[in-house]
């Protein structure tokens, strides 16, 4: 099971997240409210996966993926986004997302999405 830094402004989301994730048993290493509280806590907690939602204050999840990838080009980053919010997400994977969930979150969609993303890691 994977080593998660789950990563939104909206606490309510982050705690709907987590629940999702460790129904199939992987560990929330921890959780942040913004993207330079996000960077910060990948180089402490050196997660398998960050889980990161695009829009957040301080620094959004685009800026801070490309700061974590800058630190670890091999980092797993998969991004969150609401509906409508596609070319972003397009974004965000040119620049090297591994992945990304739509909200509201689907826990089938979720448990998909990470199953994939660690199985490109051992790969």
């Amino acid at each position: 099971m994977a080593k998660i830094l789950v990563v939104d402004d909206a606490n309510f989301l982050r705690a709907a997240l987590a629940s999702i994730l460790k129904k199939k048993n992987h560990e929330i290493v921890g959780e942040a409210e913004n993207g330079k509280e996000a960077v910060r806590l990948y180089q402490e907690l050196e997660p398998d996966i960050v889980i990161m939602d695009i829009t957040m204050p301080v620094m959004n999840g685009i800026e801070a993926m490309k700061k974590i990838i800058e630190l670890d080009p091999k980092a797993s980053v998969i991004m969150c986004s609401a509906m409508g919010q596609q070319k972003v997400v397009f974004e965000a994977i040119e620049l090297g997302a591994k992945d990304f969930i739509v909200k509201p979150f689907d826990d089938n969609r979720v448990h998909d999405t990470i199953e994939r993303v660690i199985h490109l890691k051992t790969y």
